[in-house]
């Protein structure tokens, strides 16, 4: 093996002679740099735990419906660019051949012959409207609106994604909070067991003591086990609302959040509702408005007349003159140029229907505004009105949770004095844990619906 590693070096060597001093630092450079970056992507990959903001991030840039929808903008964009390129004039060209052959009458004498005959064309035109009612501006105006819904659209989907993401998240961290404390409790009861049986032993505490702490033991693996696979189905919520298949290095980021969160302000309703106004939601509803009216003049210019202009250039050659065939494409040259009106009179009624159905379509667009912005001001009452409640059972929650913890430790130190039974200890812990579970779920409801009140203020959410 020694000697193998030695001649490897050896041509190793030689192959470095072949080559000068820059080059070599080239090489190890490029060397050291690639596996750098190798070995800190596995790292990273493998030791990342994902932020509630790299969640929203990643999840923005990867589901499926933003992706759908940011197709219907590039397709809003080509429908603009269209727009603007109907104002350029059409240019057309045509070329023909024909070949026709049997009995034809020669002009001249009248004579009956079979021949050949062959021609050919060749055509040139341009077209240009001049007054079409400003349809065509109108149109542009219409597309560059519906971009703008579009877009609105995609920033609408990201806002869905992010209130659902952080909801599962701060699930997740609840689940993960209980899971600890069940496993806090579940290790207390195991160093109470083992305590009792040295109490029993001593005569200081009755047989029956021992079973309800077993018992209790029991009870308490029950809902480790309940609490770790709470955890599994939030993690996999999570995972699906990402759109992350691989989840074998799926982690999340646990911060250090106090269990007292601060006061909560009570803000005015107006003042978050005119934060609010700026949503999708709403700026999509005023483009819609926009757009029907821009749509409503469209339909408008079509029962003006149009005037239109039109020039053109045309030849042609044919074998049955004897002129060769530049000449005559040279002679038979037929330039034209003429203007066209088109004045709508009786079309069925159909352009007054579509510009009636255009006016329906705006006062439609304007009632969906008003109802928007209603639904957005109910929105923000029953958000500020969630988070007032949710802070409320919380601090109840956290007094109710700290009286267990003492009324449990008095439980405890008396049942190892052996002047209570294990039944009082039983039901202490119990209400303890019962305690300790309702307080994590009202702390991080809190903590979600302030950052539904974040959302409608226009502040990130982050933890």
């Amino acid at each position: 093996m020694d000697l193998q590693f030695g001649n490897r070096i050896i041509i190793f060597v030689k192959l470095l002679q072949h080559y000068t001093i820059q080059e070599i630092m080239k090489i190890v450079k490029l060397l050291f740099t690639t596996l750098l970056s190798v070995f800190s992507c596995i790292y990273s990959y493998a030791q990342q735990s994902w932020t509630l903001e790299e969640c929203i991030d990643y999840a923005h840039k990867n589901n499926l419906q933003v992706k759908q929808q940011e197709v219907s903008v590039r397709q809003a964009e080509n429908s603009v660019k269209q727009s603007k390129l109907d104002f350029i004039p059409t240019f057309n060209a045509s070329l023909g051949y024909n070949l026709n052959w049997g009995k034809s009458v020669n002009i001249n004498d009248l004579e009956i012959t079979n021949q050949l005959t062959q021609s050919a064309t060749a055509n040139f035109g341009a077209s240009t409207p001049i007054l079409e009612g400003f349809a065509k501006h109108n149109t542009l105006k219409s597309n560059r609106t519906q971009l703008q819904i579009s877009q609105q659209e995609v920033e609408r989907l990201k806002n869905e994604i992010t209130i659902s993401i952080t909801q599962a998240y701060l699930q997740l961290l609840l689940s993960i909070e209980i899971e600890k404390s069940a496993r806090e409790s579940f290790n207390s009861v195991a160093r109470q067991v083992e305590r009792t049986a040295l109490l029993v032993e001593a005569g200081s505490q009755p047989y029956s003591a021992l079973l309800d702490i077993e018992a209790q033991l029991s009870t308490e693996r029950v809902q480790l086990v309940a609490a770790g696979n709470d955890i599994k189905s939030n993690r996999l919520t999570l995972l699906q609302l990402m759109d992350i298949q691989d989840d074998s290095n799926f982690t999340i980021a646990v911060p250090e959040i106090d269990d007292t969160l601060g006061v909560f302000i009570k803000e005015s309703i107006n003042s978050i509702y005119n934060s609010a106004t700026t949503l999708p939601q709403i700026r999509t509803a005023e483009l819609q408005l926009s757009k029907s009216r821009y749509d409503y003049k469209i339909q408008k210019g079509y029962l003006f007349p149009s005037i239109s202009f039109n020039a053109g250039y045309g030849t042609y050659f044919s074998d049955s003159q004897h002129s060769r065939f530049f000449d005559q494409f040279n002679e038979n040259r037929n330039p034209s140029m003429g203007f066209s009106l088109s004045i709508p009179i009786f079309n069925g009624w159909r352009r007054s229907a579509a510009v009636r159905n255009a006016g329906l379509n705006v006062e439609s667009a304007r009632i969906e505004l008003k109802r928007r912005h209603h639904t957005l001001y109910k929105e923000i009452q029953m958000a500020a009105n969630n988070a007032e409640n949710s802070y409320e059972k919380y601090k109840a929650a956290l007094h109710n949770m700290k009286a267990s913890e003492e009324s449990f430790e008095y439980v405890r130190n008396k049942f190892n004095a052996g002047t209570l039974n294990g039944t009082d200890y039983i039901v202490a812990k119990s209400n303890l844990f019962k305690a300790q579970s309702e307080f994590y779920q009202t702390k991080f409801q809190y903590i979600f619906q302030l950052k539904i009140l974040d959302f409608y203020k226009g502040t990130p959410i982050k933890l």
